[in-house]
C-alpha cells in the first residue's frame, strides 16, 4: 500500500486555519487526480481542494472541522486498483486520429446488439454535500435541476447553472405548514464577515449623506453606442463602468476618500483598486478592480464580467479580493430605491447605488419626468470630513451627468478650451 498524505495548502497570506465546508467524495471512493475532492472554507473565499494523485480516499476530517494550514485532512491510496467498469479520464485513454476512424469500415452487415438494462443508480438525483447545502441556502428543490454528475449525480455546477439560467414561479420551495426548527453552523467566512461588520459600526465613527443622479444622459449613451460597443469590444455596457470611471475622476480631487486609517497615521493611494460587490451563491463578495484609474469603459466592464463569474463559479481567491482602496456596491440590481452602505475595512468610504426609478424634477423651471437614482456615501468621518465628503458626491454626480467630463477629469471641455 502507498499512501499519500494530502495537507491543506496555504489560501493566502495570514491565514492559518480553515474549515471543511463539504467534502465532495465519500470515505472509500475512488478518486481522479485533479478531482475536485472537498470546499474549504477560509475568512475570505471558499476554495476548492483537488485530489494530488489517483487512488482510494480516506478522510481524515470530517465537514464543520476547523484545521490548520499544512494539517492532514486525508489519505489517499496510490496504489489501489480503478475499479471495474470505470473509465479513465479523456486525457489518459489513447486517442484514435480521425483519419483512422473515418477509413474505418460500416458494420452494416452485423445485427445491432443492443446495450443490457443497467440498474438505475443510487446516486440518480441525489445531490452531492456542496450541491445539497447550495439548494438548502437558496431553497430550490432539487428535482428542478438537471443532473450532469456521475451515476446522475446532482453537482455544485449544475445548481449553479440551474440558478443562473432562473426557475419558474413553482420551482422554489415554500412553505411546508410545519411547525420545524433547524440548526446550521454559520461558515467561517460568514463568521468574519460579521465579525467585521460589526467592528466597522463600534470601531469607526461612520456617517452617510446621500444625493440624486439624472441617468438620463448615461441612458441616453447606452441606448446610442450598446450595440456598436458590445460588438467592438465583446462585452456590454453597464452602468458600473460609468459609475467606477465617475469615483476614479472624483477620488483625485478629493483623496482623503481613498486613503485609511493606520494607527495615528492617514496612509493615501496614489491608485484607485476599487472594489466591486458581486452577489454569489456564497453571498456577496467584494472583488477588487485594480489600478481602475488607469482602466477605460470597456476594459473595466471586462474586469467586472471576469470577476463576477469568478465570484459566481466558486473560484474567487482571497488576492481577488484584498486591497482595496474603495468600494462600489449596486442595490438597485435587487430593487432597492435607498440604504446606507457599511463601510468595507479598513476602507473609509462606500459608494451606495440604488434602482433607476422615473421622477418628476424640475428642468429650468419646467417639471419633466427624468430616470432618477439615489447614492449614497458612506464614510469614516475620523478621517473624511463633511466637506470632503458631499464635495466628493457632488462631483460623481455631475460627471455622470455631463460623461463628457470623464474623458476631461472633473473640468468641463469648455473650461479646457479656455483655459481656465
Amino acid at each position: 500500500m502507498s499512501l499519500l498524505e494530502m495537507k491543506v495548502p496555504s489560501p493566502g497570506e495570514s491565514i492559518s486555519e480553515v474549515e471543511i465546508a463539504a467534502w465532495l467524495v465519500a470515505d472509500g471512493d475512488y478518486v481522479e487526480k485533479d478531482q475536485a475532492i472537498a470546499e474549504v472554507d477560509s475568512d475570505k473565499a471558499t476554495l476548492e481542494l483537488p485530489a494530488e494523485e489517483s487512488g482510494v480516499i480516506t478522510l481524515k476530517a470530517a465537514e464543520g472541522d476547523v484545521v490548520k494550514v499544512g494539517q492532514v485532512v486525508c489519505h489517499i491510496d496510490t496504489s489501489a486498483a480503478r475499479p471495474e467498469g470505470t473509465k479513465a479520464p479523456a486525457s489518459m485513454e489513447p486517442e484514435v486520429s480521425k483519419a483512422a476512424a473515418a477509413a474505418a469500415p460500416s458494420p452494416v452487415a452485423a445485427a445491432p446488439n443492443p446495450d443490457p438494462i443497467k440498474p438505475a443508480s443510487y446516486a440518480a438525483g441525489s445531490a452531492s454535500p456542496a450541491a445539497a447545502k447550495i439548494l438548502k441556502e437558496s431553497g430550490v428543490n432539487a428535482a428542478n435541476v438537471k443532473a450532469t454528475g456521475k451515476d446522475g449525480r446532482i453537482t455544485k455546477q449544475d445548481v449553479i447553472a440551474a440558478m443562473s439560467a432562473g426557475f419558474a414561479t413553482n420551482a422554489a420551495q415554500g412553505w411546508g405548514g410545519s411547525r420545524d426548527q433547524s440548526r446550521e453552523k454559520m461558515s467561517m467566512l460568514r463568521r468574519k464577515i460579521a465579525e467585521r461588520l460589526v467592528a466597522v459600526k463600534n470601531e469607526t465613527a461612520m456617517l452617510t449623506t446621500f444625493n440624486e443622479v439624472d441617468m438620463k444622459p448615461i441612458m441616453d449613451i447606452r441606448a446610442k453606442y450598446k450595440e456598436a460597443f458590445a460588438k467592438h469590444h465583446e462585452v456590454n455596457l453597464g452602468f458600473m463602468s460609468f459609475f467606477t470611471k465617475a469615483v476614479t475622476e472624483a477620488l483625485k480631487l478629493y483623496p482623503a476618500v481613498n486613503a485609511q486609517i493606520d494607527g495615528n497615521e492617514m496612509i493615501f493611494h496614489d491608485y484607485a483598486d476599487i472594489g466591486i460587490a458581486v452577489s454569489s451563491p456564497k453571498g456577496l463578495m467584494v472583488p477588487v478592480v485594480r489600478n481602475a484609474e488607469q482602466m477605460s469603459l470597456a476594459e473595466i466592464e471586462r474586469e467586472i464580467k471576469r470577476l463576477a463569474i469568478k465570484a459566481r463559479d466558486g473560484k474567487i481567491t482571497p488576492e481577488d479580493m484584498t486591497g482595496g482602496t474603495f468600494t462600489i456596491t449596486n442595490g438597485g440590481v435587487f430593487g432597492s430605491m435607498l440604504s446606507t452602505p457599511i463601510i468595507n475595512p479598513p476602507q473609509s468610504a462606500i459608494l451606495g447605488m440604488h434602482n433607476v426609478v422615473e421622477r418628476p424634477v424640475a428642468i429650468k423651471g419646467q417639471v419633466e419626468i427624468r430616470p432618477i437614482m439615489y447614492v449614497a456615501l458612506s464614510y469614516d468621518h475620523r478621517i473624511i470630513d463633511g466637506k470632503e465628503s458631499v464635495g466628493f458626491l457632488v462631483k460623481v454626480k455631475e460627471m455622470l451627468e455631463n460623461p463628457e467630463r470623464m474623458l476631461f477629469g472633473s473640468k468641463d471641455p469648455l473650461q479646457i478650451l479656455l483655459g481656465l
